[in-house]
């Protein structure tokens, strides 16, 4: 028997009769606006199945908005459940209608991400993106801010004093703060390395400066060995690991600033190294979520995805609505830590 609310549920939990909602979903005689809305509401929080046609009826006079995404890598569950909050963000704006089209790019390349880049442009009226910084990309954006479609830098800036605005974290704080984590909780000093993407994401670099000037300020008796580049792909991160290892018996910690870090994470188990070194990771997804159970990694520093994706899109919405500010801002996020204890 299906759990599944039916429209006397509805009809229940808005306080309405069941033909109201039959009313509001057929669009078959007016309904009061504010009653509208209170079955919109109620059909959201009990997760009613119509929920979309729910709202398409009440805000089809609301003007309506079209607005592209383009993600990095599908296969990470980051991304996945980034992906996931902004359909869902989508249904929270009662003041206008909002379609989001969401694409991915599987290669950092210039061109893989123009081409997806000139994709999203050509259906939506504004664009946010995760990109590495190429001046290639910054040509294209310029483009694009010439014919009017403004572009959102997430997660990691590029395109200084062209893109309309970046939305994330600080990521000079994310880097202090994992180097915070690895000196504080050292039995003595010693060895840590850390991990970047790429040195085009400037969200990497600026976690790697400010981990690295951490400890030069406040620990300087650790030593920081040469960063890795692990192209944020956990197959380079595994193989890095094992070798960072073998080079460096008397490593300590170590810190992922991207992704990749499921490599590491199957590094340090098959080593059978849990609870002897200090892992710092970025973002709790299944794989760290497990890893900080099983006390493989000591930290995940965490997007809070469902922020990010309600204010990118009120700036984008804004952004079009009332057009270009000429002054591109950043709205940086709080960030959340995850431990052993409180996952």
């Amino acid at each position: 028997m299906s759990n599944r609310p039916t429209i006397a549920d509805l009809a229940q939990a808005a306080g309405v009769s069941v033909a109201t909602v039959d009313r509001v979903l057929n669009g078959r005689h007016p309904v009061r606006e504010e009653t509208a809305r209170r079955v919109y509401e109620a059909a959201k929080s009990i997760g009613y199945h119509a929920v979309g046609l729910i709202r398409q009826r009440v805000f089809e006079d609301l003007p309506q908005y079209k607005l592209g995404f383009v993600l990095q890598k599908p296969e990470q569950s980051f991304y996945q459940a980034v992906a996931k909050e902004i359909d869902g963000a989508t249904l929270s704006f009662s003041n206008a209608r909002i379609s989001p089209q969401i694409d991915f790019v599987t290669s950092s390349t210039p061109g893989a991400i123009i081409e997806k880049l000139q994709s999203a442009a050509a259906r939506n009226q504004a664009i946010a993106l995760v990109a590495p910084d190429f001046p290639a990309v910054t040509t294209a954006i310029e483009d694009l801010k010439a014919r009017g479609i403004p572009v959102f830098s997430l997660l990691s800036d590029f395109a200084a004093g062209v893109r309309e605005g970046y939305v994330g974290l600080n990521n000079h704080k994310v880097g202090r703060t994992a180097a915070w984590m690895i000196a504080k909780a050292a039995k003595r000093p010693g060895k840590v390395a850390a991990f970047v993407g790429s040195h085009r994401f400037l969200g990497h670099e600026l976690r790697e400066i400010g981990f690295r000037s951490y400890f030069r300020e406040h620990a300087p008796d650790f030593q920081v060995l040469d960063t890795m580049v692990n192209l944020d792909t956990a197959e380079i991160t595994h193989e890095a690991t094992l070798n960072l290892l073998q080079r460096h018996p008397d490593l300590i910690g170590f810190y992922v600033c991207g992704g990749g870090m499921e490599g590491a994470i199957a590094a340090i188990r098959e080593e059978k190294l849990e609870g002897k070194l200090i892992g710092v990771v970025n973002e709790l997804t299944p794989e760290s979520r497990a890893a900080l159970a099983d006390n493989v990694v000591t930290l995940a520093i965490a997007t809070p995805t469902s922020i990010l994706a309600r204010e990118t899109i009120a700036l984008m919405v804004q952004a079009i609505s009332k057009g270009a500010t000429g002054v591109p801002g950043q709205t940086f996020l709080p960030f959340d830590l995850f431990t052993p204890e409180n996952i």
